[in-house]
């Protein structure tokens, strides 16, 4: 087993992460048992394992799970179909994108944590304000690494590829999209915490259920132990997301060779 650790370096990272998070959630717990920092506003690991078992045999742990992740999934996925047509659209007709590109990128500046009140007025308290900010801070993650994507392909790659005949669908089915995969997985990436991110800002602003309602109660009522049970069905949420997207990438950019940085001297 030690051989194996050793000869692995991916296998020794996980076994070290393992070791570093077990560590930190062990002092945290021994620093809240001996009151060196009242648990009062850090809460415990056993408190906040109690009060997670609680949700789930109580059925509320289900339900407001399922909104906050249904407002997510929408916004990824109507924010991530915008922002890959804008991106390919604008990056292959170049009169749009000196039209649009510096609007949208102007538009980009403007806060969206700001604009959560603004959507609760204009949709009110149901799943569609928080599917709209969520999916605005989607679109512009996937739409500029999209566009930045097509902006990258070799020139005189495609030059070459016309010059053996191949039309417009070709081109862009065999050069554009497999060059600009790379670059739509790093936008899904950021995307992907950035669903969450909008669906639990736009349910604190304003809303009757969901994992940010849940916080926002709990942080009125101050119940440090429930709102670090949110964090945490958070935390393990971004992370199998994370997960799931990293086994895709890996199963599209299969054709990409991969590079052992160690043995580069």
């Amino acid at each position: 087993m030690k051989n194996v650790v050793r000869a692995n370096p991916e296998v020794r990272a996980t076994v070290l992460r393992i070791i570093f998070v077990i560590t930190l959630i062990l002092a945290w717990e021994l620093v809240a048992q001996f009151k060196i920092i009242d648990p009062f506003y850090i809460s415990q690991p056993s408190q906040i394992f109690k009060d997670l078992k609680h949700l789930f045999i109580s059925g509320e742990l289900g339900k407001h799970l399922t909104i906050t992740l249904k407002e997510a999934f929408l916004g990824l996925t109507i924010g991530t179909f915008l922002g890959m047509a804008g991106g390919f659209i604008l990056g292959r007709i170049e009169l749009l994108a000196k039209i649009f590109e510096p609007i949208i990128t102007a538009l980009y500046g403007i806060p969206k944590l700001a604009l959560a009140p603004v959507f609760v007025l204009w949709f009110g308290l149901g799943i569609e304000s928080k599917v709209f900010l969520s999916l605005l801070m989607v679109f512009y993650l996937v739409f500029f690494n999209t566009y930045g994507g097509i902006k990258s392909v070799d020139p005189n790659l495609v030059g070459a590829v016309k010059l053996m005949g191949a039309n417009e669908l070709q081109l862009f089915t065999k050069v554009v999209l497999p060059s600009c995969v790379p670059w739509i997985l790093a936008g899904l990436r950021g995307g992907l915490g950035a669903s969450l991110l909008g669906a639990i800002v736009g349910e604190y602003i304003g809303a009757s259920a969901g994992l940010g309602w849940m916080i926002q109660y709990a942080t009125g009522t101050y119940q440090i132990n429930r709102v670090m049970s949110c964090i945490v069905l958070l935390l393990f949420t971004g992370l199998i997301l994370n997960t799931g997207l990293k086994i895709l990438e890996k199963r599209l950019l299969k054709w990409r060779p991969r590079v052992d940085y160690d043995t580069i001297s």
